[in-house]
Order: structure tokens, then sequence, then C-alpha cells
């Protein structure tokens, strides 16, 4: 009985850590560092809810869209974009918190993303808005920050203070944040694998030109120790050069495993666009192109994917995408790109013999 009691235990152990698994990466890349003077950043996302999708909303002062987990009730995201070209992401950090704040009132890192995607246009306002809300926040985390003036910034967060790092000011102008922060307890650093990982690719890349396709597809699919098994998705935002529409910012988005599913440009319209395949599907809760990516995932894992085959798709997306795209025409191009993604969701499945 002692042998099955320990087993069991084992597992329960597991499962508890895996709940606990946020475990994501991050670059952003100043737009100072870059040859067209757009910034640009990424949120690789780790976490044990591997169902993801979009949201469009319309918040006080700002439309946006967020990324949400599929279970989602609303009042909370995981990164997004709004109206005003602000791009917000999180990682989550376990080095920080210093208080006696129980747990039950922590977590609020997405409900905190949802308020700011609301009402700040760029790096100040989410300052004025941490200042201005009540302690403890509720949250232990890195939130990096892009917007339409020339805003690049990370933030180390706990619940009573936080730490500002411009990246324009880092070598090079950019700057890779995972699960630990530099203002924080070194003994309780988590993803410094990850970290140098991601920084010895983008020292093999210029830095000034690359965009959401080489970020993709020498980052989010770089294999381990980034990409695991329980990546959910990943985005890159696009932003604009100060002065330009911030209507014009873009994040290129993979729900799903990145090396079975494919990227889409998602803007922020007057109304919502978002692709059907990326939002709530009929009566359930999972984006079709997410569930169709996990299906692909489980019988070729999470490694080997199909890249090859999403890069054939993702071809249209490079090709015919325009940032002054109109919305008709953008529902007919997303549309055609999702019947090509399918028809290669379809060839990948194995044959069934009757």
């Amino acid at each position: 009985m002692a042998r099955y009691s320990r087993f069991y235990l084992i597992v329960y152990l597991i499962l508890i850590c895996s709940v606990k698994a946020f475990c994501c990466t991050s670059v952003i890349i100043s737009g100072n560092a870059r040859a067209d003077g757009r910034p640009v950043m990424l949120k690789h996302r780790e976490t044990s809810e591997l169902n993801n999708r979009m949201q469009w909303f319309s918040g006080p002062t700002y439309n946006f869209i967020g990324l949400v987990n599929s279970s989602s009730k609303g009042g909370e995201v995981w990164a997004g974009h709004n109206s005003a070209g602000f791009c917000i992401m999180n990682t989550a950090t376990y080095d920080l918190k210093d208080d006696d704040v129980p747990e039950s009132l922590m977590d609020k890192e997405g409900v905190l993303m949802f308020k700011a995607l609301g009402i700040c246009s760029d790096v100040r306002d989410f300052e004025r808005l941490l200042d201005s809300l009540p302690k403890p926040w509720g949250v232990e985390a890195n939130f990096g920050i892009i917007d339409a003036k020339g805003g690049a910034a990370y933030f180390e967060v706990n619940n009573h203070s936080y730490k500002k790092y411009e990246v324009a000011e880092e070598p090079g102008g950019y700057m890779v944040v995972t699960n630990f922060t530099r203002s924080g307890r070194p003994a309780d650093r988590k993803g410094e694998d990850r970290l140098k990982r991601a920084y010895e690719i983008l020292g093999g890349l210029d830095v000034s030109t690359i965009g959401h396709k080489e970020i993709f597809n020498y980052i989010s699919r770089s294999g381990k120790p980034i990409m695991r098994d329980i990546t959910s998705s990943s985005i890159v935002f696009e932003g604009v050069v100060p002065g330009e529409d911030p209507m014009l910012t873009v994040a290129w988005t993979i729900l799903g495993c990145p090396t079975t599913s494919v990227y889409i440009p998602i803007k922020v319209f007057s109304s919502d666009h978002i692709p059907s395949f990326m939002k709530e599907y009929k009566d359930g809760d999972n984006a079709q192109i997410c569930n169709q990516s996990l299906v692909i995932k489980g019988i070729y894992g999470f490694e080997n994917g199909c890249v090859p085959e999403c890069n054939e798709v993702e071809k249209i997306s490079d090709s015919k995408f325009s940032r002054t795209i109109s919305p008709s025409a953008y529902d007919r191009f997303v549309r055609k790109v999702y019947r090509k993604y399918r028809l290669m969701y379809l060839r990948k499945l194995p044959k069934v013999v009757h």
C-alpha cells in the first residue's frame, strides 16, 4: 500500500506543478534598433491552459483585442493591443513577492492587462495606472509594453512596487525576459536557460530587420528549451513609427502549438473582425484553429509538428497582407488562409481504414 500511496503522491505533485507552470519567453526590440523604426514584441506563452482564443472588446476609451483562455468568462487577457497602438504582455515571475498576501488574492495579471488595454495609450499611461490602483495589486510579473509613440519597456511588478527598464537603453536596443527579474531574489530565478538561448538566437540575427516570420521560425519554433509541451500560443506585435496611424499596429498570432499552427495577422478595426476560426466556435468555447493544431500536435509531437507545411500556408499572409487592408478585404483574406490551413490539417490526419 505504501508503494501505491507514494505513486499517487508523485502524480498529485506533478499535477500541482503543472497548474503553476506559467513559463513564458518574451522579447522586445525597440524602434531605435529597427531599420523601419517600428518596435517589435514577442510573447511565447506557456501555460496549462492549452486552448487559447482571441476576443474583441470595447473598453472605456479604446477598442482592443486580447488573447484569452478559451474557458475565460471575460475581464482578463494574457496579451493584447488596442486602437491606440498600445501593446502589452506578461511573463510570470517567482522571485519578487515579499509579503504575506494570500494566493487567493494573487494571479491578477490578466485583470490588470485587461484594464490597461481599455484605457492606456502608451507606456506612461501604464505607469499612471499602476500608481492609481489600490494595493496590493495581486501580481508578481514582468509586463512588456510597446506603444505608438516610440515607447518600449519592461516593468517588474509585485504587489506594492515596480521597476521600469527602457529597452532602447539595453545593449543592441533589445531585451529578453523569461520568468525572473533583475531586481528579485537570485535563488528563485526560473527560465535562465530559455533566456540564454533566446539571446544566443538574437545574437545571430539582424535585429534591425527581422520581423514576425524570423521571430516565429527562429525563436518560437526553435525547440527545447524555449518550446515545450505547455506552449499554448505565440504572438509577435509589430508596432508603428511615432506619428503613424496607430491602427496600423499588427499582432501576428499563432493559436495552439507553434509547430502545428500558422500565424495570422490581426488588426484592431472599428468593429470585431477577428477571424471566425480564432474565436469561440459555435456552441463551444474553443477556436477551431487551436483545436486542429492540438490534434496535429497529438499525432506528430510538439517538436516535430509540420513546420514546412505551415510555412507554405504562411506564404499567403506574407505576400497578400497589408497593414492598410480594408475590413472587407481582410475578411476575405483570412478565409483564404484558413482554407489552405484546413486542407493541410486534413492531409496530416492518419487515414482511416474501414
